[in-house]
């Protein structure tokens, strides 16, 4: 049998992918954006503890407001992000445009690789639509690779109940999470990061953990932080 040097190296790891699907409309300006831009730069740091080994954790960023949807961070190894988060808030809330534009990559097998692992993305906004979101968000949840993602959502200011959101989450068991006030901003990126961290050292990454589903208060992010052992 001839010599095949390849079966001595280590395996590339897979990539775990995250997305998130960032309100930065008018409404978000003052602490709510900046508040924001902190969770997600701690999410980032945090991140590029957690993925090691067989897994990788991967992080995209789409945000909308003024101009559109923009593609601000590819996705990419956390590993390999240097510059911080640094969203400004001005105009509408163009969530149509940032599903189709998160649905796009999705599908796109070169930008999301068949090996890699279920994604995970985040929508969060604090307030209603002003754009055609209905059926980009019904292709997003009932079609394609993008309906198969781990979705979770968070409402700034408004309600459990916001109807988009809470569309967003259909066929799962994912709730809404309700930042009241900036400050719960944090809480709920802990959450996301906690929960995709511990599904990056699990035995099967692709398994959607029970407890992350519920982020309906800062007590279950704290026994969640127990149970796996993880110090917020």
């Amino acid at each position: 049998m001839a010599f095949d040097p390849s079966k001595y190296t280590v395996a590339k790891a897979r990539p775990l992918p995250v997305m998130l699907l960032l309100d930065r409309s008018g409404s978000m300006s003052g602490e709510k954006i900046s508040t924001l831009n902190s969770a997600v730069n701690e999410m980032i740091q945090s991140f590029k503890t957690a993925g090691q080994g067989e897994v990788e954790i991967n992080l995209g960023v789409i945000s909308f407001g003024d101009g559109g949807a923009t593609y601000d961070f590819p996705l990419q190894p956390v590993s390999s992000i240097t510059s911080e988060m640094s969203l400004f808030a001005n105009g509408g809330t163009p969530m149509g445009m940032a599903l189709r534009m998160a649905k796009d990559l999705i599908e796109d097998k070169d930008v999301f690789p068949s090996k890699g692992y279920r994604p995970a993305v985040v929508l969060v906004s604090d307030g209603e639509p002003n754009d055609d979101w209905e059926q980009p968000m019904q292709d997003f949840i009932s079609s394609g690779r993008s309906s198969k993602c781990e979705r979770f959502a968070m409402a700034i200011g408004t309600s459990q109940d916001d109807p988009v959101l809470n569309q967003f989450l259909s066929g799962t068991e994912s709730k809404v999470f309700l930042a009241s006030e900036a400050s719960r901003i944090r809480d709920f990126f802990k959450f996301v990061t906690m929960s995709v961290s511990v599904r990056s050292k699990s035995v099967d990454p692709n398994k959607l953990l029970p407890a992350a589903r519920n982020p309906s208060s800062s007590t279950a992010i704290r026994d969640m932080a127990k149970e796996f052992g993880i110090d917020l």
